[in-house]
């Protein structure tokens, strides 16, 4: 849009935007009738901002390009960025501690070539992961060890395919009796080829009830019985407060799998392999993509840029925010990653996702070790053929010495009753809503304990709660030219200037109506003012272009200080209908699982702190330098001016913040707009306010435990006597603190 004023010259605010922060948001007498809050608008009557979260969500089943970069040094960088957000959002940032496994392996069966052996384990304390050990006859030395998920295959371990018949008829299958199971046909296979194969039950599959399928894997309504305070469950705002998810679970039982595998003396821990299909190739790339022991990795009809996951046990808020399967596979480079594709979501992997991959690995000299195999005369499988060409790279890349190729010998399937782990001497354990209380509570006790661990280490705690935080948000402050400004709006108003527009990120088409107040005497400070009805907090009433500024503005401007207002996503000229947002938006899909829809969307609290750190980055890198950084945020406000003080780092140097005792972990609805994933697990709000830190903050409206928190917290970081506790109102005094130079 052409202005409607040309940009002022540099003496003029526009020009000075650098010059300073303040975030604020004032309350009570200070801002008087929300309902009399009015501003001059920067956008067309009727036109809203050109930004791209006002268009319909993304959702699973929309498309997930990977972009390889130009150079490795570029990828390195991308990739731990990428692991992170797997690790933060699957709540294994800080891992789980691993307690011992007490491992119980009974009920050997022979047969001529191989042995199996029932399997449980403790992941957790009373948490226990189930499965069949396969082990081959005749071998010596060191043997290749195999993870084996199995997928949403009905029955999971005790699959039997009563239409195998068929499955040979078209080729699918080979034996009659052996191709009754997929999954038990390639452990069986793998066993004879000289490895330790573990197969082991997703969550409510077989003989893993202890969070069953109805949940796991079939959840569709919230439970507020399960949302009470300290003692949630699975799907619950405050499970997901804290990234407590079944992916993570599953994830979890993963890397305790392979911790099992490897306490056998048998196993060669250079020679790992994973391999599974459909959900347990999910399993196998998420597994590759965090964990550093496996050697070789074969995720089967999965890998694609299309559907990226249908079930609740595959998804976790945030997860894919700017990413997605083709990329998580690609953390596995440059190890040997095999896949196959089939008439399903991976028909088109072999022109969409594969030659990027392809690209990625000679970023390292080494576009041999991926390898795809296009299988689309069939539909979603992991039958014969395509068994046949895992096999091959396993036989390949772990050194197995197998005839090639290898084709499978029919053998006598298992039942599930020899399968199962559970007897009358090995009774199921514990399971149920009061059990999936307690798990989520010792997760809970237990990261809390590692965080607390870390207050004594200023930078381990940094380290760890802002890399945490970064992927919360899903931004860091922006880089200098990311953001542009067009001026549309200017008015003299006497001893100030009334100027707005456009605050743009291009690269993202997300933009935020601002307005800037210059006091013609500016002291080289500037204040951005956060307010519920976004920049119309900066004013009461007026009429025509008479805009009569609200007290505490005017105090500031009198004092020489610039002021900022800005509609966050939702507020202001986001609205057509200038109705306050009570429920945000979710994608096309009935079950109430939050990761439907913000494991593709940023929450509307995120988005409303990046709209924040977006306003930081553009006055921080503007023309002139500011002399000094503040942030304030009151009340309804305080939790955004938290988080976005904390991912600004030294950018803010002094901040005013009165939180309410506002907590992530108590909001009680999942399209709450402050509804925030992990929001409450890294000590909530106390936990950003720390962050802060040496900046000076003065702090109200805490509780005791978060007073006490962010007090230990500012002392470990050597900045005790930068921060200030005072009861919640006295705005003067506050507006005096924030004058003082």
């Amino acid at each position: 849009m052409k202005p409607i004023n040309p940009v002022p010259p540099p003496s003029k605010f526009a020009s000075s935007l650098r010059l300073g922060l303040t975030f604020a948001i004032t309350f009570s007498a200070m801002i008087g009738s929300v309902n009399a809050l009015a501003a001059p608008r920067v956008l067309p009557v009727g036109e809203l901002p050109q930004d791209h979260r006002l268009e319909p969500l993304k959702d699973l089943d929309g498309y997930f390009p990977f972009v390889p970069p130009s150079n490795l040094e570029a990828w390195q960088k991308r990739a731990e960025r990428v692991r992170r957000q797997i690790l933060v959002t699957m709540g294994l940032w800080p891992l789980p501690t691993k307690t011992p496994l007490n491992a119980v392996i009974h009920g050997r069966i022979e047969r001529p070539d191989y042995t199996v052996e029932k399997v449980y384990f403790e992941s957790m304390p009373g948490f226990f992961v189930t499965g069949n050990l396969y082990r081959p006859k005749g071998k010596s030395g060191k043997l290749p060890g195999i993870l084996c998920p199995h997928g949403h295959w009905p029955g999971g371990r005790f699959y039997d395919n009563a239409k195998v018949r068929e499955e040979i008829a078209v080729g699918a299958e080979r034996f009659e009796e052996g191709g009754r199971s997929v999954l038990q046909a390639r452990c069986v296979q793998l066993a004879r080829m000289g490895c330790v194969v573990f197969h082991y039950d997703m969550l409510g599959y077989a003989d893993s009830q202890q969070i069953p399928m109805s949940i796991a894997h079939g959840f569709s309504k919230q439970r507020p019985e399960m949302n009470a305070a300290g003692a949630w469950g699975l799907f619950s705002p405050a499970a997901e407060s804290h990234y407590q998810n079944i992916m993570g679970l599953q994830t979890f039982n993963s890397i305790r799998s392979l911790d099992f595998l490897l306490e056998l003396a048998e196993v060669d821990p250079a020679r790992i392999g994973v391999t599974g299909a459909s959900g347990g190739g999910t399993q196998t790339f998420i597994l590759g993509a965090i964990d550093p022991r496996p050697a070789v990795a074969f995720p089967a009809v999965m890998v694609s840029t299309a559907m990226q996951g249908g079930c609740t046990c595959e998804n976790a808020c945030g997860l894919r925010l700017d990413t997605g399967n083709v990329e998580f596979a690609a953390l596995f480079a440059p190890k040997p990653l095999g896949m196959t594709g089939a008439d399903d979501w991976t028909k088109d992997m072999a022109t969409k996702g594969f030659p990027e991959l392809k690209q990625l690995y000679g970023l390292y000299q080494k576009p041999d070790l991926v390898h795809f195999k296009a299988l689309n005369h069939f539909g979603h499988n992991y039958n014969s053929p395509s068994r046949t060409v895992m096999y091959s790279w396993l036989n390949k890349h772990l050194q197995l010495n197998a005839l090639e190729p290898v084709l499978e010998q029919d053998y006598q399937r298992l039942t599930m009753e020899e399968l199962s782990v559970w007897d009358s001497q090995h009774p199921r354990p514990a399971a149920g809503p009061d059990f999936e209380r307690q798990l989520l509570q010792w997760w809970t006790k237990d990261a809390r304990q590692q965080l607390e661990g870390m207050v004594g280490s200023p930078n381990q705690f940094r380290q760890t709660i802002r890399g945490a935080l970064e992927v919360i948000i899903g931004r860091s402050l922006p880089s200098a030219g990311e953001v542009t400004y067009e001026q549309t709006l200017k008015q003299d108003q006497g001893n100030h200037w009334v100027m707005g527009g456009r605050l743009r990120q291009m690269a993202r088409t997300e933009e935020n109506p601002v307005v800037f107040l210059y006091p013609k005497e500016w002291n080289g400070r500037t204040v951005i003012w956060l307010h519920p009805q976004g920049k119309s907090g900066l004013f009461d009433a007026g009429a025509g272009e008479d805009y009569r500024l609200q007290p505490g503005v005017k105090r500031l401007i009198d004092g020489g200080v610039a002021v900022a207002g800005i509609d966050l996503l939702h507020q202001g000229e986001f609205l057509a209908d200038n109705l306050p947002l009570t429920q945000t938006p979710r994608v096309k899909n009935n079950r109430e699982a939050a990761a439907y829809t913000f494991g593709y969307n940023a929450t509307v609290c995120a988005q409303r702190i990046q709209d924040v750190l977006r306003l930081v980055s553009f006055i921080q890198h503007h023309e002139r330098t500011s002399k000094s950084i503040g942030l304030i945020g009151l009340k309804e406000a305080g939790h955004w001016a938290a988080a976005a003080r904390a991912l600004a780092g030294g950018i803010v140097t002094k901040s005013w913040i009165d939180t309410q005792g506002f907590r992530f972990e108590n909001v009680a609805a999942i399209h709450d707009p402050d509804f925030l994933p992990g929001g409450a697990k890294y000590f909530d709000v106390p936990g950003m306010l720390a962050l802060g830190a040496p900046g000076a903050l003065r702090l109200s409206g805490e509780t005791a435990s978060g007073t006490e928190l962010v007090q230990r917290l500012y002392t470990a970081a050597g900045a005790a006597d930068r921060l200030t506790f005072v009861p919640t109102g006295d705005e003067a005094a506050g507006l005096d603190w924030m004058l003082q130079e």
